[in-house]
């Protein structure tokens, strides 16, 4: 009976370290897991605020630049959004702008934007966009918020290219004509693949979301609204400004001859590649 009992209390003992084993190996997993979403929350987080800090310098700048007299500056061709809000990319007559002449983003700029004699806070004035364009509301974006624009624009690419090559390929080709030469419409300052965003048969160069973002905007453009070819080149120049402020901003100011010590602050790129 001693020996019995004695067996008895050795498997007990036993059978405890192993549940003790157990329950420790189920506590460290649990706190891994635990660590590993807390990390990525974090760094979640962090991306969000890094966004809005980029925002927030953007909206500074041009916020000062207003304050300053920019208003003033533009009163004579002011462009009303369809929110009531001003934009301060003044009004230029794109009618005849020359696409062959064209042969780079630069060139696109200086086709589109006034910039002559401007410094660098003046052509923050006039290059950054405000508000919400006239087709923001049919897409669901709007100048104040590029990132949540972004990420619209950059899904819908592949429908809409499905859709307006079937139902009007008249415009299709007006767009591919335009997004496959090297006008711009591209997302060349974050992967490299230069000003032409699209091949010959409309297909996007890239997948980050810049660039089928902005060839969304501007095939959308060229199929449901009456705007030329310098409008949706415009149009696609002030989303590009918001997306890549630093090298479109720099390009301005190369362009109209001003300080650019107003740039230095300029985020390189906003929402993610």
């Amino acid at each position: 009976m001693e020996e019995d009992r004695k067996d008895e209390e050795k498997h007990g003992t036993e059978h405890h370290h192993i549940k003790h084993e157990h329950h420790h190996r189920h506590d460290n997993e649990g706190k891994l897991i635990t660590k590993s979403i807390v990390t990525l929350i974090v760094a979640l987080v962090l991306i969000l605020l890094f966004n809005e800090v980029q925002m927030n310098a953007i909206s500074g700048m041009v916020t000062t630049g207003v304050s300053a007299g920019g208003v003033n500056q533009a009163s004579n061709s002011e462009t009303k959004t369809s929110s009531g809000s001003t934009s301060l990319s003044q009004n230029k007559d794109l009618s005849d702008i020359n696409l062959e002449e064209i042969k780079s983003t630069a060139h696109t700029i200086a086709a589109v934007f006034p910039l002559e004699g401007l410094d660098g806070d003046g052509v923050m004035e006039v290059m950054f966009p405000i508000g919400t364009p006239e087709y923001g509301e049919e897409l669901g974006v709007s100048f104040d918020d590029p990132v949540t624009a972004l990420n619209v624009l950059a899904k819908m690419y592949r429908g809409l290219k499905a859709e307006v090559e079937k139902s009007n390929p008249e415009a299709f080709q007006r767009f591919v004509n335009l997004a496959s030469n090297p006008y711009g419409i591209s997302c060349e300052y974050c992967c490299g693949i230069g000003p032409a965003g699209a091949d010959k048969k409309g297909n996007s160069k890239c997948g980050c979301a810049h660039n089928p973002g902005i060839l969304s905007l501007s095939l959308y453009l060229s199929a449901y609204t009456d705007y030329s070819d310098g409008e949706i080149l415009r149009e696609a120049m002030r989303w590009k400004t918001l997306w890549f402020p630093k090298n479109m901003i720099g390009l301005g100011a190369d362009l109209a001859g001003g300080d650019t010590s107003s740039l230095d602050n300029l985020p390189g790129m906003v929402g993610g590649c």
